[in-house]
């Protein structure tokens, strides 16, 4: 297989995202939130899978004539905003005019973000939080509390697209890796569990889906506050 071959299938394997959003959104459609689900953890585990294939096929190199970053945008707006804040506001779980504040709010602060040039630290890591809906909208409809609660986690997350904190990459963030690696499989694990089961409040995915969301919103957060300290250089 010729290296333009193996770049131009990592393409066509990103592109499978949109396919499994629009499966998810006839799911949502049609309010079966947990097939939904299992769409959107299906299009984060390509996801996070085709990151490291185009760099390892260098598919800028042998496949230029498609820009995979736009391609991987597109599709994270879909999956990761688009989707995840229809279901929100579908779900129920609010009143009043606060289903509307909150899609509105995702929806506008989503695409201010995923076009900021500014999104990326030195470290490959995310500056802001990184427009994960589709991990907070997982913990909403499994835990589903008061949606008071709900507007509130949404406004501090959106003003926090925009604030100087560190939010880690699971792959591409080097710090940490051996634990936020692990961490971030146990989260598709444990959000694809919690929708198998229809977010069945006896299940112990909560509990996996809570430990891990608290560890990947916070761990890069946690870097800023103690930095990484020198290697020693001996004379």
């Amino acid at each position: 297989m010729t290296p333009q071959t193996r770049a131009l299938l990592v393409h066509l394997f990103t592109a499978t995202g949109a396919v499994f959003a629009m499966l998810a959104m006839l799911a949502a459609v049609d309010g079966k939130w947990s097939l939904m689900f299992v769409w959107l953890v299906v299009a984060f585990a390509v996801d996070g899978v085709d990151g490291p294939l185009a760099r390892k096929y260098d598919v800028k190199q042998y496949a230029p004539q498609f820009d995979g970053v736009l391609l991987d945008l597109i599709i994270d707006y879909l999956t990761y905003v688009f989707i995840p804040a229809f279901a929100l506001f579908k779900s129920g779980l609010f009143e009043g005019w606060t289903g509307w504040f909150v899609i509105i709010v995702i929806t506008f602060a989503s695409a201010m973000y995923f076009c900021d040039t500014r999104m990326k630290t030195k470290d490959n890591s995310f500056s802001g939080f990184p427009g994960c809906w589709n991990m907070v909208a997982v913990v909403v409809f499994a835990l589903e509390p008061n949606f008071w609660v709900i507007l509130a986690l949404v406004t501090v997350l959106a003003v926090g697209m925009f604030l100087p904190l560190k939010f880690v990459h699971p792959v591409r963030t080097k710090r940490w890796r051996v634990v936020t690696l692990p961490m971030a499989l146990a989260w598709v694990f444990f959000a694809g569990w919690a929708a198998w089961v229809d977010f069945d409040p006896q299940s112990w995915a909560h509990w996996g889906l809570i430990v891990s969301s608290i560890y990947l919103l916070f761990a890069g957060i946690a870097q800023q506050v103690l930095p990484e300290k020198p290697l020693k250089t001996t004379s």
